[in-house]
């Protein structure tokens, strides 16, 4: 749309006018004010031509557009779902471990000798927040006026995944993060670093509904220890390996939940197989071959 505002009769012309098959102008106008001209734009470029601009390929249609537009939704919401189930285990292996090290102070996670006095402040702001929009932090705090915070394992149900992992990885004593890492079988805690950053890229992806089909890595995925898992080929950041990650990772949580997210996955790429032009892009910049 660049600078301009278009109506949406104007909106179905310019797209016609670059060549996109629209056979139905009411439902293309719903779909239009539905989902919105600019975010379609983004799953059309792959459907154009880059030597003439905006045109599209010959024979491209709004319902390919479309298709591939709820392709990538349906995976975000799979694959949202059994991230939240690696988040959750993550946050009780952290409260667990970290507050029976230190069994005689329950907000251990606002003291800079445990946790680096650098994140403290957003800390306390994010606090404030949520002891201003939570319930439970605000029964806590009418039952027990003279705290300043809630207990730990009260905070941290109301903390985000990127939050807990910030507060994880800045623990001052490094044998709490190596005693987390060792749950999920790893000796160096660098590597589940890499790993939950990762994750965590993915999950904010599903959580503000970006794009993520064609999503790459900013740092590559090291390694993972396990063949079944491992990745393929010499490309550790786009969305094959971020999948595998997920799934290994998900497997050293439970098995059955690694082959409830397998299981999905392959009926998700297999239903997308009906529209062979989605199918060679995604192919294309997934990967997925499990």
């Amino acid at each position: 749309m660049g600078r301009k505002v278009f109506t949406v009769t104007d909106q179905i012309e310019q797209l016609k006018q670059r060549g996109l098959v629209i056979n139905d102008d009411i439902k293309a106008e719903e779909i239009l004010l539905d989902i919105g001209y600019y975010r379609l734009g983004f799953y059309w470029y792959y459907f154009q031509n880059e030597k003439k601009g905006h045109q599209f390929e010959p024979n491209i249609s709004l319902d390919d557009i479309v298709d591939l537009y709820y392709f990538d939704f349906d995976l975000k919401c799979l694959l949202a779902r059994y991230i939240y189930r690696i988040e959750v285990h993550f946050r009780t292996q952290v409260v667990y471990i970290v507050s029976n090290y230190y069994p005689n102070d329950i907000t251990w996670y606002t003291d800079s000798a445990k946790v680096n006095n650098h994140i403290l402040k957003d800390l306390n702001t994010i606090y404030y927040t949520l002891g201003q929009n939570t319930n439970i932090l605000k029964k806590h705090h009418i039952k027990y006026p003279a705290d300043t915070h809630a207990p730990t394992w009260k905070t941290f149900e109301f903390l985000t995944f990127g939050q807990i992992y910030k507060i994880y990885s800045n623990l001052k004593e490094s044998h709490l993060k190596e005693s987390i890492t060792n749950v999920y079988g790893f000796r160096d805690y660098k590597l589940l670093d890499n790993y939950f950053r990762a994750i965590i890229n993915i999950r904010n992806i599903c959580s503000h509904n970006a794009v993520l089909y064609d999503f790459n890595q900013p740092i590559g995925i090291r390694r993972i220890p396990n063949k079944y898992y491992r990745n393929k080929t010499h490309n550790n950041t786009n969305m094959n390996a971020s999948i595998r990650l997920i799934l290994f990772i998900l497997s050293k949580i439970s098995k059955n939940r690694a082959q409830d997210l397998e299981r999905d996955l392959h009926d998700l790429f297999k239903g997308i197989q009906r529209n062979p032009k989605i199918s060679k892009i995604i192919s294309e910049k997934i990967m997925f071959d499990l």
